[in-house]
Parts: structure tokens; C-alpha cells; sequence
């Protein structure tokens, strides 16, 4: 009897010992077929660390006081089957600061070549600086989360830290018309540091800014759904140095663009205007060659809507259809009345037609706003008419298939109209909050001089990429 009690206490222990809990009760088991650590409900602060891998399941929020810190070289997965999304709430914060060497991935849980757009729902960061509207809330996210504020004392928010980051396959339709993107950004304040940051074959929008003022540089956004860059709700932050490429066989019915810029989701008459200010960005789009997209849903390089003043300048657009849309009279007033944004000193090539016009407005006045400031060149695209822009032709998907891209290209310029000519005289660059963000020693227009800042972090070939 004595030794059946001994040997009941041994297995008690040892029933014990594997039932132990850490510091991190919200880092769930490693699943025995896939060694994943699971991420998901409510993650208390806590490190991820390169010599795990992680899978996000369901929706997976950092809340307000929690901060969640990944390591280098680490590798998140999003569960498709639960549509895995990544939520950082309002006070909450992700510390993701990877390097050149070793960036962070956060990527679908899929097999190496059945990875496709939208499998998992992505990056979601929701802050507390100012929009205009009231009490939006993201899309899609149940139970609903809110973000922003209708006044300007928190402008100045912290998320966290979005360096060396790529997220891949990401953004998805989380209810009937309810989509997130791959990096989706709400009220996101200016403490918030965002940069060197990739998307790439999302099933939605690369990069969205409801409101919010934070700052952004070295952004990329390759072979998206629909657009590249949207941006709402009163945004009022910065981002200098971006590169959009596009697939020519994605393309979304609601119409894609490289820049999708609104105020609202109305034409109401709300402050802050969304007044972000973009520079240098290259946007290769999906025409390499003659006038055909590939797909009719592709519609503008750059299209302005409902009030927006979205300022856009030493910048590059090619590969799209048409160069740029002002879509209500609210949005011609803004430019060409009260300079509230600028369209100025870019290059727009459109082989289709120069530019559109939303009913009421005067296309042949908007015209004359744009090739007043701009460069507009109307031809059927050519690798020598690209050449001419500086701009290489390899850097065009054309009819390659999503694994056939480069993995690591050279954009680099070599001489060609971009190669100078950028200005930072515009009234933007001097008001407080842009003053000491840009870097105006830059001569080059859109995102490249004589260096590749996309090189040894960024992946252009990610469909038989292994992690």
C-alpha cells in the first residue's frame, strides 16, 4: 500500500508540473501538428521571440495598458479558418522593431505556394489621436472597437513601434462589406513610429489611415486588391519615401487605384480636412507595356474624393490607366480655390486618358490644374518611354505570374526625368507638424535615388517563400 501511495504521488506531480502556467496566460499551447504557439482573445504584455513560431486565432487584441514586444526574426502567422486578425486597442502597444537583417513576418498559416491574398485579417492599430467623425469604429471587429477623438489633445498618441515589418496575404472580408487591410491605422498618433514596413498580395487595401497623424517612411505595397495607399476621416500625418507595384490580374470592382483620398464617407463639410502629405513616392502600376491593364476595375493612379486636400508632391506615377480623378466640386474648391492640399511637381504617365471628372466638375479645369503643376505624358507605355522617366522596366510585373516577380530588384534610378527636381517649396512643408519630418536635402522625384532602401529586408517573391 505504502508503495502505491508513492507512486500516486509521482504521478500527481508530474500531472502537475505539465499543467504549470508562466507570466503569459494569454500564449496559448503549442499545437502538436503544427508547433504554433497560439495568440488569441485578449494578450496581457509579453515577448514573442524568434525560436517560436506563432499563430494568430480569431480576433486578437492588445488592450489599453498592455504592450506586446516581438523580437527580430520573428514569424506570426494568421489562422485562415478562424480569419486570425491583429488588433492593437486604443493604450495598447506592439514593440515590432525588426532590422534589415532579421525583419518581423507576419504571414498566412497556409502552405508555401497556397498562400493567396486575404487569408487571415491582418494588422488593425487603433489609437487616440484626432479624426473627424464620431466614434467611428473599424470595420469589421465584433465587438466593435472605437478610435480617435474630435479634438487634437492626443495627437501626439503611441502606439508602439512598426520597423522592418512585412505582412503578407493579409486583409479580409470580416463581414458583409466589412473588410480589414493589411495594415489598417485608426486615429494612430504622431509618437507612433512606423517604418520600413512592406504589404504585400492583400485582399483589400495595403495601407489605410482613418484620421490620426502618424508619420510614415519607406512604405511598400505589392500586388494589392485594391488600392495602395487610403487614406480618411480627416488624416493629417506625413510619409515620405513609398513604392506602390501592382499585379495586373488583382484588381477590385469597386475600382482600384494606386491613391484612394477622401475626407468622409460623405461630402459633408467636417474638420480636420484630410490633409496628409505624401512625398516621394513610385507607383509602378499594371500597364508595362501599350495601353491594356490587364483588368478593366483599374481605374487612377491618384483618385480625390468628398473634400479631401490630401497633398501629394515629388512623386512618380506610371503603369495606370489614367493619371487622376477629382470626383466633386468640394475637392476642385479644395485645390485650385483654397490650396488647402497640392497636387504639384510629379510625373504622371497615362497611357489611357490624362484625367476624369465626378458630375459638376469641369474636366477641362481640372486638367488645367494639373499640367499647370505637374508633368502629365500621354502614350502608350514603353520600356523606352519608362527609361525616359527613369524608371526600370523589370519593375513591371507584365505578364510574369505572382511567383515570377523578383525577389530582390534594383530601384535604383539611373538618370531620366526623376533623376532631380524634387522641391519642398510648398506652404505644407513649413506648417509645425511636417517642418522637421521631411528630408529636403533629396534631389530625386518618387522613392529612389542612387540607393535601394528595399534591400536585404523586403520580399517581392513571398507565394514559395518557407518560414
Amino acid at each position: 500500500m505504502k508503495n502505491l501511495f508513492i507512486l500516486a504521488m509521482i504521478a500527481f506531480a508530474i500531472l502537475a508540473a505539465g499543467c504549470s502556467t508562466d507570466d503569459s496566460p494569454n500564449l496559448g499551447p503549442v499545437d502538436p501538428e503544427s508547433e504554433f504557439v497560439q495568440l488569441s482573445g485578449d494578450l496581457q504584455t509579453q515577448r514573442l521571440t524568434k525560436d517560436n513560431k506563432y499563430l494568430i486565432v480569431g480576433q486578437t487584441f492588445v488592450r489599453s495598458g498592455q504592450v506586446v514586444t516581438i523580437d527580430p526574426g520573428t514569424v506570426i502567422f494568421g489562422e485562415k479558418r478562424s480569419k486570425g486578425t491583429l488588433i492593437v486597442d486604443r493604450g495598447g502597444k506592439i514593440i515590432a522593431q525588426g532590422t534589415k537583417e532579421e525583419p518581423i513576418v507576419m504571414t498566412s498559416n497556409q502552405r508555401p505556394g497556397e498562400w493567396d491574398r486575404g487569408d487571415w485579417g491582418g494588422l488593425v492599430i487603433i489609437g487616440n489621436a484626432q479624426t473627424n467623425q464620431t466614434n467611428p469604429n473599424i470595420e469589421g471587429i465584433d465587438p466593435p472597437v472605437t478610435f480617435g477623438r474630435s479634438d487634437a489633445t492626443q495627437n501626439d498618441d503611441d502606439s508602439g513601434i512598426y520597423e522592418f515589418l512585412r505582412v503578407e496575404f493579409a486583409g479580409i472580408e470580416l463581414s458583409v462589406n466589412n473588410e480589414t487591410n493589411s495594415i489598417t491605422m485608426g486615429g494612430v498618433g504622431s509618437r507612433t513610429k512606423m517604418e520600413n514596413c512592406m504589404v504585400s498580395f492583400g485582399g483589400d487595401d495595403g495601407f489605410e489611415w482613418f484620421g490620426g497623424t502618424v508619420n510614415g517612411k519607406n512604405l511598400i505595397s505589392f500586388a494589392m486588391w485594391d488600392d495602395d495607399f487610403d487614406v480618411d476621416f480627416g488624416y493629417s500625418g506625413n510619409v515620405q519615401f513609398g513604392l506602390a507595384v501592382r499585379y495586373r490580374g488583382y484588381a477590385d470592382q469597386s475600382e482600384s487605384n494606386a491613391f484612394e483620398c477622401d475626407n468622409g464617407p460623405n461630402d459633408n463639410n467636417v474638420e480636420p480636412y484630410t490633409t496628409g502629405t505624401f512625398s516621394n513616392i513610385t507607383v509602378v502600376g499594371p500597364i508595362a507595356t501599350g495601353t491594356n491593364p490587364g483588368n478593366n476595375n483599374f481605374a487612377y493612379a491618384v483618385d480625390l474624393r468628398r473634400r479631401t486636400a490630401v497633398t501629394i508632391t515629388n512623386s512618380v506615377f506610371a503603369g495606370f490607366p489614367r493619371a487622376l480623378r477629382m470626383n466633386q466640386p468640394s475637392v476642385y474648391e479644395q485645390y485650385a480655390v483654397n490650396e488647402n492640399g497640392f497636387i504639384a511637381n510629379n510625373i504622371f504617365f497615362a497611357p489611357n486618358e490624362k484625367f476624369r471628372a465626378g458630375t459638376d466638375v469641369d474636366v477641362n479645369a481640372v486638367a488645367a490644374y494639373i499640367e499647370s503643376r505637374n508633368t502629365v505624358v500621354n502614350t502608350p507605355a514603353s520600356a523606352a518611354e519608362h527609361e525616359a522617366l527613369g524608371m526600370r522596366q523589370d519593375w513591371f510585373f507584365g505578364t510574369r505570374l505572382t511567383n515570377e516577380y523578383p525577389s530582390n530588384p534594383n530601384f535604383t534610378i539611373n538618370g531620366g526625368l526623376a533623376a532631380s527636381g524634387a522641391k519642398f517649396d510648398l506652404p505644407k512643408f513649413a506648417e509645425a507638424s511636417r517642418a522637421n519630418f521631411f528630408d529636403q536635402s533629396v534631389t530625386f522625384l518618387g522613392g529612389f535615388g542612387g540607393t535601394d532602401w528595399t534591400d536585404g529586408w523586403a520580399e517581392f517573391d513571398p507565394v514559395d517563400k518557407e518560414y
